[in-house]
């Protein structure tokens, strides 16, 4: 079943272990696939630039769970590979969930393996000879190889408390540190006891969904084996997110807030998160409904019942930590929004709130669908993605696709590019410290306006009819120039800031 009623856009899925991602309207029109030669683990991502961001499966992994990556791959509308980076070894490689970074970066979750003599050595107590922890990785695209290096780094094991010996590392109170991880906390897989996808493998925690708050510089991820949705900083330096001091929080990289199951941390409250969680993300404080809340895929908010639900954050005064009670956990105490999805889906799954307030959710393996504000459903595809995407029409990457010949009546903003020689227009010199001429625009194209986005969509600078922009403030990074024309639409140029 099938309607189209105000679905702005397209929806972006790949199949899990599928080699094909599809591009899809309103109309349930394919209108554009990308055919590769290796699968995808699971996320993939439309840029600004209308190239696909996504995780492949490398061959040879030596460490293998649930959707296990161990590449990342820029992948042009063509099918050309731009830019790829390899982070797979014996002892670490990347799974699940990326995200898009305003600099052109990309932060990807990954497993480390630690051993039993590192584990007892912290003072965990569990039968596991062997355990993943999560850590993150924030990779450059911008180097003089075009290889990509790793600049910043944050890891779940060195924010771990112990109540067990006094003489070990991390001893403490478990409560008095809900900063901490308890390092025997009870999960429900991974090898520990519990099932999940995990089965005997060491994942620990199952981290499946990440995500990135520009404004306020931070982290948010989900964890299915602990029921649980985190905040961490992200403005300090990786020496800092070793430790406990330092970034805006002033708290280096310890959890800045977590939801779901106080239990973890020894707090009383019901625990909310009732199983599995997936795709943790910021909803955009951009005017829409519930900008600012943190949003999150809620498998078994009951039994047999999954929920999109959003939270109203406890934002402290300072604009970077998050009020708590002593003696309490973290609220709200329930979720400041809530949406009962048509369907039960037990695992992995997605949402994202819209512009216009429409919600878009994907249950995994089963259909995608959109309501209205008024929880109407205005659109439903079948499909058996685990995790899927919604860009709107007026978003770069979306235009950047139409101007490279993607282009069908949902977004009809660029029927005309053909008009103008887009191949004449150049962007000099690219890169640059910030000063970027306009050249090959003729009088006939009648140019209105330059809008300035950064990699993830947002508006760094508007221009009028200009023959050069100006990003000599902005940070080091790839930003895009949408070049907007009066009959022809938008033309979309990528450009890089460097230092």
């Amino acid at each position: 079943m099938l309607t189209a009623q105000d679905f702005d856009g397209y929806a972006l899925y790949n199949s899990q272990n599928s080699n094909t991602t599809y591009l899809i309207n309103g109309e349930a029109d394919i209108t554009h696939t990308w055919s590769l030669d290796r699968p995808c683990n699971y996320a993939v991502l439309l840029m600004p630039n209308g190239n696909i961001m996504r995780g492949a499966v490398r061959q040879g992994n030596q460490i293998n769970g649930p959707a296990v990556g161990g590449l990342v791959q820029e992948i042009d509308p063509q099918g050309n590979v731009v830019w790829e980076f390899e982070y797979s070894s014996a002892d670490y490689v990347s799974h699940h969930d990326m995200t898009l970074m305003p600099d052109g970066n990309v932060l990807l979750t990954a497993w480390e393996v630690k051993e039993e003599d590192e584990l007892t050595a912290m003072g965990y107590t569990g039968n596991q000879d062997e355990r993943w922890p999560t850590h993150f990785i924030e990779v450059s695209q911008i180097n003089d190889t075009n290889q990509g290096e790793i600049v910043w780094e944050w890891h779940i094991f060195d924010h771990l408390v112990q109540d067990v010996d006094p003489d070990l590392p991390g001893y403490g109170i478990i409560s008095e540190h809900p900063e901490l991880m308890d390092i025997n906390v009870e999960t429900s897989g991974g090898g520990g006891g519990g099932g999940g996808p995990g089965g005997n493998s060491g994942d620990w925690f199952h981290v499946n969904g990440v995500d990135y708050n520009a404004e306020r510089d931070q982290i948010t991820f989900s964890s299915r084996y602990l029921s649980e949705i985190f905040i961490i900083d992200h403005s300090t330096t990786t020496e800092e997110a070793a430790g406990h001091t330092g970034g805006n929080s002033g708290k280096g990289g310890d959890f800045l807030y977590r939801w779901g199951n106080p239990e973890n941390y020894g707090m009383p409250g019901e625990q909310m998160i009732g199983g599995p969680v997936h795709d943790a993300r910021f909803i955009p404080d951009d005017g829409r409904p519930r900008g600012g809340y943190l949003q999150f895929f809620n498998n078994r908010a009951q039994p047999n019942t999954s929920t999109v639900d959003a939270l109203e954050l406890p934002l402290a005064a300072d604009g970077y930590n998050y009020d708590r009670a002593e003696g309490q956990a973290w609220g709200p105490a329930e979720p400041t929004y809530r949406h009962v999805c048509l369907d039960y889906a037990n695992g992995q799954s997605a949402s994202n709130s819209m512009p216009d307030g429409n919600l878009f959710v994907n249950l995994s393996m089963q259909y995608m669908y959109e309501i209205n504000p008024d929880g109407d459903v205005i659109w439903q595809y079948n499909n058996d993605s685990p995790k899927a995407f919604r860009y709107v029409c007026d978003y770069a990457g979306t235009e950047a696709l139409n101007a490279a010949g993607v282009s069908d009546d949902a977004c009809s903003f660029l029927d005309n590019t053909d008009d103008i020689s887009v191949e004449r227009i150049r962007i000099a010199p690219n890169p640059s410290a910030g000063t970027f001429g306009i050249n090959g625009i003729e009088a006939s194209y009648d140019l209105r306006g330059v809008t300035v986005t950064d990699v993830v969509g947002n508006t760094v600078a508007i221009y009028g009819p200009v023959n050069s922009v100006d990003l000599s403030t902005a940070p080091a990074g790839i930003y895009f120039l949408n070049l907007h024309f009066a009959e022809a639409g938008t033309v979309t140029k990528k450009v890089s800031v460097v230092r």
